[in-house]
């Protein structure tokens, strides 16, 4: 068994390279499809949420990346990861995956065609990923100023979103229910453009308006530091939620100022800044 594992290890980590190659960001799964390497601060419940910035290995998708070095590496910690996972709302693609999942008697794919047909859209070509179940992982990409946000069962049974902090399961990965793969004729296509009307359903319904009294200044400043402390591959995400959050607690246009100034401090354009904010502002109504 012990060699079988190091086999299976060692092909995850072709895969996952091959994947990073592609600019998708990747972290070793275990046979249960969960990430491979455990919490370094599962000891110690009161600390505050970390999502990487102590330094170490461990903290899920948010130990995703692109860098063969530290895809080794983090292997090297995992000796028991079977496959990969491949993060989502990630640049260059903003990957959104379409999770079509047929356990519980459900026919998602049908359910899929009778959304395009009520909404008027078409799923292009594009990466399929074949589940051991019989389902299907459909992948798409997304614009990069909007946060789709993970869901289950919310467009219809059977149909899971996997976007900004979810992951899926990568062609190639081994579980203990079988092993995911590339439907022919799709694996060398790229992550086709998510059609505009598919990525309105995923999106949540814009929050009822509640302004908040000037006194929140100390919410603004939080959301402004909120956004300086996004590193490179989050700062888009981290910028659309805190305008979202400031645009729907009645301090956006004052605070559209702030924070393009945080974003140019991380290392985004101001053009690429005043972007996002618009569309946050556009999502939540304004």
């Amino acid at each position: 068994m012990a060699t079988i594992d190091r086999q299976a290890t060692t092909l995850a980590l072709a895969h996952a390279l091959s994947a990073a190659e592609r600019g998708l960001a990747v972290i070793p799964l275990s046979r249960t499809k969960l990430p491979a390497l455990r919490s370094p601060h599962r000891d110690d419940p009161s600390r505050p949420p970390c999502h990487g910035e102590c330094g170490r290995f461990g903290h899920g998708v948010y130990d995703a990346t692109t860098d063969p070095a530290r895809i080794r590496a983090l292997f090297a910690a995992a000796p028991r990861a079977t496959g990969y996972g491949i993060a989502c709302g990630l640049p260059p693609h903003h990957l959104i995956g379409v999770d079509l999942d047929t356990k519980n008697g459900t026919d998602p794919g049908a359910a899929l065609r009778a959304l395009a047909s009520r909404h008027g859209f078409t799923v292009p070509p594009t990466v399929v990923v074949l589940t051991p179940s019989g389902g299907r992982h459909l992948w798409l990409s997304g614009p990069p100023d909007v946060v789709v946000p993970n869901s289950a069962g919310r467009l219809a049974p059977g149909i899971d979103i996997r976007g900004a902090g979810g992951y899926l399961v990568g062609p190639g990965s081994r579980t203990e229910h079988g092993r995911y793969q590339a439907a022919p004729g799709t694996a060398h296509l790229a992550p086709a453009p998510c059609p505009p009307a598919l990525l309105r359903l995923l999106l949540p319904p814009p929050r009822a308006h509640h302004p908040t009294p000037p006194s929140a200044g100390h919410h603004g400043q939080g959301l402004v530091q909120f956004v300086l402390a996004a590193h490179e591959g989050r700062r888009n995400t981290r910028l659309f939620w805190a305008a979202c959050r400031a645009y729907e607690d009645g301090i956006g246009p004052e605070l559209v100022e702030p924070l393009v100034d945080a974003a140019r401090a991380t290392g985004l354009s101001e053009r690429e800044a005043r972007a996002t904010i618009a569309s946050a502002a556009r999502m939540t109504g304004h």
